[in-house]
């Protein structure tokens, strides 16, 4: 199992046990080290782990240098997710606004499901990954709130929505780090109010989106 997998799976070995495995590129099998990029699958709708060769196959010919190896044009079955992290603290977000989401939890995140043709907002749950009932509708009126999500690329970023202590917050993050959220929340959570293990491995998780998070170049400046 791969380490992203493992992060989905309900049953995940120890944290020790889980680091002995070698991790392998899911697309040549080559070996990987723990950190390590991801894809989308278009097709399965999977986060297959990469090395980095292959991964920049799949990086768009405009954000990188050309190579010899270039995807075959008409075949686009993987998508590369970028490590970018973004804090958006001028998203137009009120608490008012955020009980009209009716997201029965405090964090959940949206983006472009390029299949679709259409946003899907996903938050964690024990159970896993629990889709909004709000019609897409109303999450693409949420994007076009701001210019940078407005622009989001489908299927490998999401905007982070979190109401803390403090008022809502928001991020653009990468959805392989929002589906490692989904992974803890179902592995650790315990009982009716999750656990304070749980709850621990939530706010590790937000700290970490925080730490890794700038604002935006051009946003909010005019």
């Amino acid at each position: 199992m791969t380490a992203l997998r493992r992060y989905l799976t309900a049953s995940a070995p120890p944290a020790a046990t889980a680091q002995a495995a070698q991790e392998r590129c899911e697309l040549c099998a080559a070996a990987i080290p723990a950190e390590h990029d991801h894809l989308v699958d278009l097709a399965s709708r999977s986060l297959p782990c990469a090395c980095r060769p292959c991964y920049l196959l799949f990086v768009p010919a405009d954000e990188r240098r050309p190579g010899p190896r270039e995807e075959p044009a008409g075949a686009r079955r993987f998508a590369a997710i970028p490590r970018e992290h973004v804090a958006l603290p001028d998203f137009p977000l009120s608490d008012l606004d955020w009980a009209g989401l009716d997201v029965p939890v405090r964090l959940t995140f949206v983006f472009v499901n390029s299949a679709l043709g259409q946003p899907v907002a996903l938050y964690p749950s024990p159970a896993g990954a629990t889709e909004s009932q709000l019609p897409p509708e109303a999450w693409a009126k949420v994007l076009a709130r701001h210019p940078y999500t407005a622009q989001l690329p489908p299927d490998v970023l999401a905007l982070l929505l979190h109401r803390g202590p403090d008022g809502p917050e928001a991020y653009v993050v990468p959805v392989d780090v929002c589906y490692r959220l989904v992974g803890l929340v179902r592995r650790l959570w315990r009982g009716f109010d999750g656990g304070q293990e749980a709850w621990a491995a939530i706010d590790g998780w937000l700290a970490q989106v925080r730490e890794n998070a700038g604002t935006p170049v051009g946003v909010g400046h005019g």
